[in-house]
């Protein structure tokens, strides 16, 4: 995609990564949801425009599971209007107060219900496994000549476990492509430290099942980004002068990740970035 200042955007079109529902969700379930049989139930929790729980239950719902979404209040926009209904069409809602009461309440469904359990955001070592999965296909895009090496990879950042993912998967390739990593919700849940934490606790399970050594992500491999936050998770960001060559690209861009994660990729002003693009933009068509 090229910028008005002429500079080239790569962009990676993970909103096609899967037919029902695209976006960087759906990497992580592929493995979340693999022991996941008809009949069972799935319990998650997330906001109430919340991406992630509408691709559990999308998919979940595609393997014959019930689910359970414990949900909480955010800052709503079109997308995530548009994700709230639909995830009233597909799951049992529960509706609560706030972060701390939606934990506690899917702690007592997932043990009343023996339901599998699913993180927030997927962010756990299982899930994260799909994005160095994700990670690895780029680099076979890269290997093809369909795109050169990016020198950073700007992503959005909320539960962590996309940029651990792609940031490992660098890491174990040898490459010195850095993962910027967009902050989007406050900065408890937005940390570099969880970041890590998460592409450790993935090393180390690859390194136990397969018997080699697994470098480590180091602290510079991922640089989050503040400025793009706008005080709420969901609140809209300003466009920018480029808005114009995301619709000439056909890229449909949501207010509560992928429009911030774009608007640091065009104030950074570095050649070789490449947009990690998250959101299916599906989602806003009738």
């Amino acid at each position: 995609m090229t910028l008005s200042d002429g500079r080239i955007l790569l962009l990676k079109r993970d909103d096609r990564s899967a037919a029902l529902m695209g976006g960087n969700k759906v990497r992580g379930l592929e493995w979340l949801l693999g022991g996941v049989r008809a009949g069972e139930t799935v319990v998650t929790v997330g906001s109430s425009g919340s991406t992630h729980a509408l691709a559990t239950a999308t998919y979940a719902n595609a393997l014959g599971a019930r689910v359970v979404i414990v949900r909480w209040n955010q800052h709503m926009n079109a997308a995530a209007t548009r994700v709230d209904a639909r995830i009233k069409q597909l799951a049992h809602v529960l509706d609560m107060r706030n972060v701390v009461a939606a934990y506690a309440f899917a702690g007592v469904t997932r043990l009343k219900r023996r339901a599998h359990w699913i993180p927030a955001g997927g962010a756990s070592w299982l899930g994260v496994l799909g994005h160095v999965n994700a990670g690895l296909e780029l680099s076979e895009q890269i290997a093809r000549g369909e795109c050169d090496l990016p020198t950073s990879v700007f992503v959005p950042l909320g539960t962590g476990g996309t940029a651990a993912g792609l940031a490992l998967r660098f890491r174990i390739a040898g490459v010195r492509t850095r993962v910027v990593a967009v902050r989007v919700v406050p900065r408890i849940v937005g940390r570099v430290g969880k970041v890590l934490k998460l592409a450790h606790s993935t090393a180390s399970v690859i390194e136990r099942v397969s018997s080699q050594r697994i470098p480590r992500v180091e602290r510079d491999d991922v640089v989050v980004e503040q400025r793009f936050y706008g005080g709420a998770y969901g609140r809209p960001w300003p466009g920018t002068a480029d808005d114009d060559a995301v619709l000439s690209a056909g890229v449909v861009l949501d207010d509560s990740y992928s429009r911030k994660a774009y608007a640091a990729a065009v104030a950074r002003q570095n050649h070789g970035a490449l947009l990690w693009l998250t959101f299916d933009g599906r989602l806003l068509q009738d």
